[in-house]
């Protein structure tokens, strides 16, 4: 079943310009441009208004782009469904953090065990990318540490843990060794460690705009050294003694030197599990949404909304 041409209009439609939608599906402007002027002399009206440099779809357009878009939705179902039959399949899932990661690697062995001709593709993005893959329906799944579930459709979407985030420093820091665990009130943060080096996660991601939120209530401006998504990264060099930093309450790790403690009030960030929109999963993909779901702890709250 070759739905390609439907995907060029697809790909016009969703770039609004011939030239990058061309380069996105590695074919000659021209070549495409020569394939939407038939297509339209075959339907017999224009598809795309052509305005300052950009393609905006007619009535026409959004019919046919909804009538692409299911076609190309049946096809893949009806390839899942064939290779359901035997128990085989592919599945794409995109990960935004290590809590993500750590799931997986106690799930996909037991579900595996059970399908073992079922192949997962693992994808790992920040929060943007993975977000905008599931919204333009080219991942099934989303594991993700986020701030809110407003980008997705509410039935795609299932909380799985409010994750908390902590405060991490060197153990060897004097503020560690007088006070080895426990709490920490933002504004003793903020008065302590006012003249250390602060290590921050990249700007658009759950833990930057977390911080920066607080900084920003708390009148504060951290002297950032380094910015960076690597959570492992990251923590070393808070056991090294380089910096403090704010990391999510599933990526710690005892076998490093470092001390966490929670903040007072308590900060936090939503584990989601987020299935693209349009998706009928067959019975493999449904246990494996089930395997994730039973990885976490009933979410106490389920609100669509940042805690």
């Amino acid at each position: 079943m070759d739905t390609r041409y439907l995907t060029y209009i697809l790909a016009i439609a969703r770039k609004k310009n011939m030239t990058k939608a061309a380069e996105e599906l590695f074919v000659s402007q021209s070549s495409l441009s020569q394939y939407l002027s038939k297509l339209e002399q075959e339907i017999g009206t224009p598809l795309f208004f052509r305005t300052k440099g950009e393609l905006t779809l007619t009535p026409a357009g959004q019919l046919y782009v909804d009538a692409a878009q299911k076609v190309i939705r049946i096809k893949e179902q009806l390839y899942k469904d064939i290779a359901a039959l035997e128990n085989r399949g592919h599945i794409t899932i995109g990960v935004t953090s290590q809590f993500g990661l750590r799931a997986l690697t106690e799930i996909i062995p037991r579900f595996k065990s059970v399908y073992p001709d079922y192949r997962v593709e693992i994808t790992e993005q920040g929060l943007p990318s993975i977000t905008r893959m599931l919204l333009e329906e080219n991942l099934d799944l989303g594991l993700m540490a986020a701030n809110s579930t407003d980008p997705f459709p509410e039935d795609t979407v299932d909380l799985l843990q409010n994750e908390e985030v902590l405060f991490a420093i060197p153990a060897s820091h004097p503020y560690a060794k007088e006070n080895p665990s426990g709490r920490i009130s933002r504004k003793d943060l903020m008065n302590i460690f006012k003249n250390e080096n602060f290590l921050l996660s990249r700007k658009e991601s759950t833990l930057r705009v977390l911080s920066d939120s607080m900084f920003a209530s708390c009148h504060f401006e951290p002297s950032a050294m380094c910015e960076t998504n690597s959570v492992t990264a990251t923590r070393r060099m808070v056991a090294s003694g380089i910096g403090v930093t704010f990391i999510g309450k599933t990526c710690v790790s005892s076998s490093d030197p470092v001390a966490y403690y929670s903040l007072e009030p308590p900060l936090f960030r939503l584990n989601l599990l987020v299935r693209r929109k349009n998706w009928m999963p067959n019975p493999a993909e449904e246990y494996l949404c089930q395997l994730i779901r039973s990885c976490f702890p009933p979410a106490e709250d389920n609100a669509r909304k940042s805690p």
